[in-house]
């Protein structure tokens, strides 16, 4: 067995205190920092800038995709074809579409009655080939206007194809003649399609304008002073992307939206004619379509 060794103890060691220890940690001084200054007052202004610059871009670059290109202009004998055609449907038609879709914007006018150089009713036009709303109101013009007589001299146009509805395919009142035994027509086109100037119409002329359209609005249509209306009686819509021998070929269709909005206009303007000629002839106005237009006028 292992024994522990045995020796003098040795004395018991007396702790020492702990000196304070000094203090050493060197203070650094950090630098000032500047002060951030706050947003300058012309960011927002120029950002709202930008993005609106930004959606003009894209909008006009839309529009331009999106614009149908201005139809091949017709030849005289195509333009002679397409007026043939929308000229001579049938009155069966007309009666089938009555109103169509069309939006009756006629209404009466008190005035001193309205006749032109051969004494007869006037049918006044006051419109422009650039805009859109003209060139889809002449359409239905024709068409009831040639019931009571016949045109000379009309042409193909389209509207302004920087404006809504670009490029819609119509006639020129421009350099056109009416004659009829039953009313007389005067048309006049302010500015051409790209709005250069083109036709100033007479004093006589303008007052019409002044008085019963203080809108400002065309195309402008007045009945011999008895009933007039302003803007298209019809969206143009459907004459969107359409040659003028397509709209013609959809006109023969009564159903079609082309002859559901211009013959519908006809059919309108056509009952307001009838009111200025005491429905005469009673070939066009003694129809039930065009009578049941005239007892809401």
């Amino acid at each position: 067995m292992a024994r522990k060794r045995k020796g003098p103890r040795s004395a018991p060691r007396t702790p020492q205190k702990a000196r304070p220890q000094e203090s050493h940690v060197k203070v650094v001084k950090r630098p000032m920092r500047k002060p951030v200054r706050g947003r300058p007052a012309w960011v927002p202004a120029v950002a709202t800038v930008g993005v609106i610059a930004i959606l003009v871009v894209v909008f006009l670059a839309i529009r331009y995709f999106n614009t149908p290109a201005a139809p091949t202009p017709a030849s005289s004998n195509q333009t002679s074809q397409v007026l043939s055609t929308i000229t001579s449907l049938p009155a069966s038609e007309l009666e089938q579409v009555g109103a169509g879709s069309s939006n009756n914007r006629i209404t009466p006018v008190t005035g001193t009655a309205l006749t032109g150089p051969g004494g007869k009713p006037l049918v006044f036009y006051y419109g422009a080939e650039y805009c859109p709303f003209c060139a889809a109101e002449r359409w239905p013009l024709i068409i009831a206007l040639s019931r009571f007589g016949s045109f000379s001299g009309l042409t193909t146009t389209t509207s302004s194809s920087s404006d809504v509805y670009a490029n819609t395919p119509t006639f020129t009142f421009h350099g056109a003649t009416y004659s009829s035994q039953y009313v007389e027509f005067q048309g006049v086109e302010t500015t051409d399609r790209s709005q250069k100037p083109l036709e100033t119409p007479t004093a006589a002329q303008l007052a019409l304008v002044n008085r019963y359209d203080s809108g400002g609005s065309i195309p402008f249509v007045d009945f011999g002073n008895r009933y007039a209306f302003d803007g298209a009686t019809y969206q143009p819509d459907p004459l969107q992307g359409l040659t003028w021998n397509q709209i013609a070929a959809d006109l023969q269709n009564p159903v079609s939206p082309q002859a559901q909005g211009i013959l519908g206009s006809a059919n309108l303007i056509t009952a307001a004619i009838c009111k200025l000629t005491a429905d005469q002839p009673a070939t066009v106005c003694s129809g039930a379509a065009i009578k049941l237009i005239e007892a809401h006028l």
